[in-house]
């Protein structure tokens, strides 16, 4: 039997579990199991390693950076990224992937337009690196916002930036289930029908982050498909 899983803290939110056991079960793959491991101190990944014996597992918030000095190996995505959220044991070795920006680059490229050219990341930690690198992808010009001390604030989003930055991802957990009333501080207010709103939240499948930019005509996209396509990712790298 092959195990596999996802680690983070909380999982309450997630989907993963029940998205890979309905696709065992479509596909009458018999031989594979995933489930969840509730980490909150990453110092307990390495004990959970040894007990379980998995074949590979997911990352998810806030675990994406910390994982990596537990990792033997990074792959080329995943060190230009600094965040993983796929792993691999391939020869004994714990190996790290990046398959987010795969998820959002082929769930967000349908939705965009010709004056498409800049975004706002909400959020800077390793969720947002992948969206970045996506976007460079893409050829669209990002700009992280965040209360860390050097980066733009929220504050800093006035109506001049708002008529430049016409995408704005929000890579931050406000609005996840089961804190459904929070969502990020940003001038909904100023949004039109030429923005397009992405959140990588998909639970609940329309944040607040959503509602208040489609009340405001903007274009708005949760994060289900790119849980979808990364999940998919996710198996190659398992199966390779």
């Amino acid at each position: 039997m092959r195990k596999f899983g996802l680690i983070g803290f909380p999982l309450t939110h997630s989907f993963s579990e029940s998205y890979f056991q309905e696709k065992f079960f479509k596909e009458g793959i018999s031989n594979c199991q995933y489930q969840n491991y509730p980490i909150e101190d990453i110092k307990s990944v390495r004990l959970l390693l040894e007990k379980e014996n998995l074949s590979g597992f997911n990352v998810t918030i806030p675990h994406k950076e910390n994982i990596i000095p537990f990792l033997d190996e990074l792959s080329k995505e995943a060190t230009s990224i600094g965040a993983v959220n796929t792993v691999v044991k391939k020869d004994e070795k714990w190996i790290g992937h990046n398959t987010d920006w795969i998820g959002f680059y082929e769930s967000i490229k349908a939705l965009l337009q010709k004056h498409h050219k800049k975004t706002l990341v909400l959020g800077n930690g390793g969720a947002s690196k992948a969206i970045v690198y996506a976007l460079k992808k893409l050829k669209i010009e990002p700009l992280i916002i965040s209360r860390k001390e050097g980066s733009t604030n929220y504050a800093e989003i006035t109506k001049d930036l708002l008529a430049e930055y016409l995408i704005i991802v929000n890579c931050t957990p406000l609005g996840t289930y089961p804190k459904t009333d929070e969502y990020p501080p940003i001038p909904y207010e100023l949004l039109s029908k030429k923005h397009l709103l992405y959140d990588l939240i998909y639970n609940p499948s329309e944040s607040r982050f959503l509602t208040y930019g489609k009340t405001n005509q903007a274009n708005i996209k949760n994060g289900f498909e790119m849980l979808q396509r990364q999940a998919e990712a996710t198996w190659s790298i398992w199966n390779s």
